[in-house]
């Protein structure tokens, strides 16, 4: 990230991804360092901490997620948090028609004031906040169930659980794990697809990598000139970011802990099928092997 930033960079944009936070007291000393703005997008990891500090809080902008499937929602929508009085009114003008309230307010810097629509109704509020009431009860819930599903796959050689670093909490959006072929013996999709097939709902390799989508590939974005990728000749190629890459087609499993309204007999049946999948290991290689 330090040798990336220059004259033009303006923001760092870090993601707490799956519910344990990122690298956020260093990047957040890098974007003061250079008078630029850390923002966090904290969709996935409210309650989760770095030296007992609150992720979306550290950055000078925190985004969280209030849709469906996130640890509290709304049905769809979200929210930005700041302690910045400046970064606030802006946010919430941008929310709402700014450029017809840049007068009245006697806005000097009128920069990215064109506004939108944002507002989320005062229903959608109101169940929201319901649920913000009994947020730690949720967070909890789904920490510890992710917990115990670490628990009873650790003695497996062949994927690597969850890992929490030093001073930090994890919430667990989703409960992540890197599968190893070479311990195992057949591919990371004829492993998930054994899991399926026996009842437990995960999916391989999350989202492909970002500069993989069509917009990165064809350098098309706003207007036919290709706004902003004509503003450079930098180019998006396939394993870019070779260890996204690898995880994405060979390496990664998730487990969507949002997803679902887990039970400790739930999680023994996790348990119980990936014993049952391990012990099949030679079924597995031959189904490979002939098809």
């Amino acid at each position: 990230v330090k040798n990336l930033i220059n004259e033009r960079t303006k923001a760092i944009v870090v993601v707490n991804l799956f519910g344990h936070p990122a690298e956020l007291k260093k990047l957040k000393k890098l974007a003061d360092e250079n008078k630029i703005f850390l923002i966090e997008d904290n969709a996935q990891s409210p309650l989760a901490t770095e030296n007992n500090i609150y992720t979306g809080t550290i950055g000078h902008i925190g985004v969280f997620s209030l849709n469906y499937h996130k640890h509290i929602h709304t049905g769809e929508g979200g929210m930005c948090v700041t302690n910045d009085d400046n970064l606030a009114e802006r946010l919430q003008m941008i929310r709402n028609h700014a450029e017809a309230i840049v007068g009245p307010a006697k806005v000097k810097d009128m920069t990215n004031l064109i506004g939108f629509n944002y507002r989320m109704t005062e229903m959608s509020a109101a169940v929201g906040l319901v649920q913000l009431e009994n947020i730690e009860k949720h967070v909890n819930e789904r920490k510890f169930f992710a917990e115990e599903l670490t628990n009873g796959t650790k003695d497996f050689d062949f994927i690597s659980s969850p890992l929490v670093k030093k001073n930090c909490s994890h919430v667990y959006y989703n409960w992540g794990i890197k599968y190893k072929k070479k311990n195992f013996g057949v591919t990371r999709d004829t492993f998930v697809k054994a899991l399926n097939e026996e009842g437990l709902p995960c999916s391989s390799g999350y989202l492909e990598p970002l500069y993989m989508l069509p917009i990165f590939q064809k350098r098309i974005a706003f207007g036919k000139s290709g706004y902003p990728f004509n503003l450079s000749n930098r180019e998006y190629y396939y394993n870019m970011c070779p260890t996204a890459q690898r995880l994405y087609e060979k390496e990664f499993i998730m487990f969507e802990m949002c997803a679902y309204k887990l039970t400790n007999q739930k999680i023994k049946k996790f348990h119980d099928i990936f014993h049952k999948v391990a012990d099949n290991k030679q079924e597995l290689i031959e189904y490979e092997n002939n098809t």
